[in-house]
């Protein structure tokens, strides 16, 4: 399994309106590729100079699913996020790949 985390920090002045946009809109637009398995939103508790920090983490079945995102998808929704938040927002993506899980 493919992990995608997208670390984000959000201005302050933006955080309640994106948080309601990634919720209703952006994460259900990913999942909704058919990449995705699930998706977690996370708030990072170290804060960033003059923002807030969140990670959202995606889960694909297999590296051929990331692949297809990334081709087919991650363009138009990563721009629509830069239009809708430029100048408010840095992020940065990592790609692992999930070796074992372990769970009581």
């Amino acid at each position: 399994m493919i992990l995608y985390n997208v670390t984000v920090s959000i201005d302050e002045s933006a955080e309640k309106e994106w948080l309601n946009w990634m919720r209703s809109k952006h994460i259900p637009d990913v999942i909704n590729t058919g990449c995705f398995t699930e998706a977690r939103l996370s708030r990072i508790h170290a804060e960033e100079h003059g923002g807030l920090a969140y990670a959202i983490s995606y889960v694909a079945i297999n590296q051929e699913k990331f692949d297809e995102y990334q081709s087919n998808h991650a363009p138009a929704l990563q721009r629509e996020h830069t239009e809708r938040y430029s100048g408010r927002f840095a992020a940065f993506r990592t790609m692992m790949t999930i070796v074992e899980e372990f769970k009581p």
